[in-house]
């Protein structure tokens, strides 16, 4: 079976996040009444597997062994089946 994950990999709180703050400055110098910037990452992948449980399996396994760092980061993902 097919299926797509989206993977949103965040850092944790306390970590700071300088490219969250340039961004956050930047929308500040042009005027729009920011307080602060939040940066993730999304990963949106195509993958098969032999079931929903598999396939929840395997992408955890990605987010643990590269995708996200678990000192540093958190991660949530999402699985849908692709018909």
């Amino acid at each position: 079976m097919r299926y797509r994950a989206k993977v949103e990999v965040r850092l944790k709180p306390g970590h700071s996040d300088p490219e969250g703050e340039t961004t956050r400055q930047a929308l500040v110098e042009l005027k729009y009444p920011v307080k602060s910037v939040d940066v993730s990452k999304v990963y949106e992948i195509a993958l098969e597997a032999r079931s929903l449980a598999e396939a929840k399996r395997l992408v955890d396994e990605m987010c643990k062994r590269l995708l996200a760092n678990p000192v540093k980061d958190n991660y949530h993902f999402e699985i849908e089946e692709v018909k």
